[in-house]
């Protein structure tokens, strides 16, 4: 258990203790905090860490709090951005969110008896004085754009007025609150272990693990962290294991091992920028507290193959706060009973909808995420959303991209479920992408002054039908089981074909430049920014497949090796394990005459042939694949 007084720590100072008097007196009453630290976020996710000794933040604090701190684009992912021969970046602190204190567990000092804290200062990226950079600025601009365009598009279309509870004109409106929250999945497990593939996928059949009670290190190293976490003013609403995982066993020592289990954390919404800096915060505390306890963590969308992956559902809402106060939804109906969204929220899900495959890039930017959305793994693969199959039955469809997220009691709860995300999703960029859509949907319904009835009727239009903005050649809503009801050439002819690449995800930046258009208005994502971002998604992929999954592979090729005796086999041993050579060799073994698919998919890299690449990785991961089953069904007939 935590060996400290957790009541003498600071976790947070709040957005308006961010005075310099404010600030240093905050910190000398907390002399546990030692550090501090600005925090940028760059075109990849990544997030800047350096520290600064408390003593000399306090003798110059405001002007770094004016003028921040410098780094150069070696150290931040910001490609045709800065490089190394124009590489000034600055890091400006956000004086408008809240400041988290990262503690170190596992340094404890010795005249506090508090573990060593570095108060992390969320903050934007800034090219050479001048260019204001990096997915933090992104998601701020594109915050600022809906506020504004939202405004306008209500002054002109006060119809709408008559379909949101509240407010009768825009007049009565004196703010936006952008409202956002992720769902927080990962697994754990014991350093070395390494779990059966067809135990997990049983145990995930049979639904042993969903929900069940934890046991000990996982119980306490999670009821730590809950407990932290609400030190922090988070408002945690539930900790829980989720699908995957097999039952651990109880070691000789007293503790369990073998622990491989899927863990997920929700907390309370915020405004969109503080909900995307505290996931930041609390995948780091997650980490640090479960380590403490020997076990490993993982935020990987699909850490094991064949078993359930890592998601990170999130929340997209639209409220106003009135000039009397009250706040508002702006996505729920006048009537909830009647209708299942105002005007409003139906433009916000058709604005998803439909510009959702240029948002992909952005949410799946990486092999592992991809790996993820597979049918049948409660992932979603196609473009489409249910509402429920009446107003007054809510939906509960995990099979669709975007879900309708209602309480007929509670207008407020209204908001849309994005389940795409992972872990791993830069969720600055999944948000900024999101509302960007959102208000691009909201313009193109109120123009139209549509009801609530006809945007029904809009959203569930059939294949072929004309639509004044969503597209004639689809559909876009269903409230079957996607997986089930539909074959796959169904899903793909209705709701369109999912990437099943990083190269063909990225790919779609060109397809649908109109599309793109939408998040380039007030230069929320400009021209040098999409470049930026493409070119890091683009090297990423490839250094990863030709540098870390390639040779990975043949590590596996290599370990599938004949193991049964000359002289005890059958002939079901050597038919295996003649076509697992064949896989091996077709995979890993170049000859004069030809070269295999990891070698020819190497040399695509190297040729920048990325279509060929795209093409080459998917015929690998079947090989690949269909070796791992022959491999396995091969030892298992060994005696």
């Amino acid at each position: 258990m935590l060996d400290f007084d957790t009541d003498k720590m600071l976790f947070t100072i709040p957005a308006d203790k961010h005075g310099c008097d404010d600030v240093k007196a905050i910190l000398k009453e907390h002399p546990e905090v030692k550090f501090v630290s600005f925090v940028g976020i760059d075109m990849g996710g990544h997030d800047t860490d350096e520290k600064i000794p408390v003593k000399a933040f306090l003798e110059d604090m405001e002007k770094m709090l004016e003028n921040g701190v410098q780094t150069d684009g070696s150290s931040v992912a910001l490609p045709k951005i800065a490089d190394l021969g124009n590489a000034k970046i600055d890091i400006i602190p956000d004086r408008n969110v809240n400041w988290y204190v990262d503690y170190n567990f596992r340094n404890i000092g010795n005249h506090t008896g508090l573990p060593v804290g570095t108060l992390r200062i969320p903050s934007f990226l800034v090219h050479n004085e001048s260019f204001w950079c990096g997915s933090r600025v992104i998601l701020r601009d594109a915050l600022n754009y809906l506020k504004k365009e939202l405004r306008e598009e209500l002054r002109k279309h006060p119809y709408v007025f008559e379909y949101i509870d509240g407010a009768d004109s825009v007049d009565d409106i004196e703010d936006f609150i952008i409202t956002s929250a992720t769902e927080l999945e990962f697994w754990v497990k014991t350093p070395d272990d390494k779990g059966d593939r067809e135990q997990l996928f049983i145990a995930q059949t049979l639904k042993e693990q969903y929900w069940k009670r934890t046991y000990g290190e996982v119980r306490t190293a999670l009821e730590e962290t809950l407990i932290i976490l609400d030190k922090y003013g988070f408002e945690v609403e539930m900790g829980h294991k989720e699908v995957g995982g097999v039952k651990a066993k109880m070691g000789s020592g007293g503790h369990y091992d073998h622990v491989m289990e899927q863990l997920e954390i929700d907390w309370k919404y915020a405004d969109a920028m503080q909900a995307a800096d505290n996931e930041n915060q609390i995948k780091y505390v997650v980490r640090d507290l479960f380590t403490r306890y020997g076990l490993d963590v993982t935020f990987m969308a699909k850490p094991f193959d064949g078993v359930a992956g890592n998601g990170e559902h999130t929340h997209i809402g639209l409220a106003a706060k009135t000039k009397s106060g009250k706040v508002i939804s702006l996505f729920a109906p006048q009537d909830m009973k009647k209708d299942f969204m105002s005007p409003l929220g139906f433009g916000a899900l058709m604005g998803m909808l439909k510009n959702y495959e240029v948002m992909n890039p952005f949410i799946s930017s990486s092999n592992d995420s991809l790996n993820r959305l597979k049918p049948g793994f409660e992932a979603p693969v196609c473009i489409v959303t249910s509402l429920g199959k009446a107003v007054d039955k809510p939906s509960r469809n995990r099979t669709v991209l975007v879900g309708l997220i209602r309480d007929t009691k509670n207008p407020l709860s209204t908001r849309f479920e994005l389940r795409a995300p992972n872990p791993k999703s830069n969720t600055y960029l999944v948000l900024a992408t999101a509302y960007m859509a959102v208000i691009d949907g909201i313009k193109a319904v109120l123009a139209q002054e549509k009801t609530p009835d006809e945007l029904e009727q809009s959203l569930s239009k059939q294949y072929g039908e004309e639509d004044f903005y969503l597209e004639k050649d689809r559909e876009y809503r269903s409230e079957e089981d996607v997986f089930e009801y539909y074959t796959e050439e169904e899903r793909e002819r209705l709701f369109g074909r999912a990437p099943a690449t990083v190269w063909e995800n990225l790919c779609a930046f060109d397809q649908y430049p109109e599309k793109c258009e939408v998040f380039s208005r007030g230069d929320v994502i400009s021209p040098i920014l999409f470049e930026s971002y493409k070119e890091q998604t683009l090297s990423q992929w490839k250094l990863e497949l030709h540098d870390r999954l390639i040779p990975n592979t043949m590590d596996f090729i290599r370990s599938c090796r004949k193991v049964h005796r000359d002289d005890d086999f059958s002939d079901y041993d050597i038919k295996n394990w003649l076509a697992i050579d064949k896989i091996r060799h077709e995979l890993g073994k170049d000859t004069i005459t030809e070269k295999c698919l990891l070698t020819q998919t190497k040399e695509a890299l190297d040729a920048e042939d990325y279509d060929r690449a795209s093409e080459l990785q998917l015929a690998i991961k079947a090989r690949v694949a269909e070796l791992t089953e022959l491999y396995n069904r091969y030892k298992k007939n060994l005696l």
